[in-house]
């Protein structure tokens, strides 16, 4: 049984930094690309940012680029998302999700793409 789960989260002022992580058993992590996703109320889910099955390469919504980093440690199934410079519009949900395709060669921007989601963590960034 596949399990993704987040953290990480929490409550943090405008300019301050989140670092999320997320943890995925049951897959053979290192086949898989992973995606940050999030949802914001009222919003639909949209695309964060996502990181190459071996870590080589990553891509970033223009929102969070120069903002937002990906990381991915494969020996311990873990992926996370380093957010600095957080504005109030970043306040959302954030999901994790491991790509559909495994052994892609790259990255995918579409959440349909992507299956096996975490529950998500809660991100809120005042002003």
């Amino acid at each position: 049984q596949v399990q993704v789960v987040e953290s990480g989260g929490g409550l943090v002022q405008a300019g301050g930094s989140l670092r999320l992580s997320c943890t995925a058993s049951g897959l053979t992590f290192s086949s898989r690309a992973m995606g940050w996703f999030r949802q914001a109320p009222g919003k639909e889910r949209e695309f964060v940012g996502a990181i190459s099955r071996v870590g080589s390469g990553a891509y970033f919504a223009d929102s969070v680029k120069g903002r937002f980093t990906i990381f991915r440690d494969n020996a311990r199934n873990t992926v996370a998302l380093q957010m600095n410079s957080l504005k109030p519009e970043d306040t959302a949900v954030y999901y994790c999700a491991a790509d559909k395709v495994p052994y892609r060669g790259g990255v995918t921007t579409d959440k349909n793409s992507y299956d096996y989601w975490g529950q998500g963590t809660q991100v809120t960034v005042s002003s």
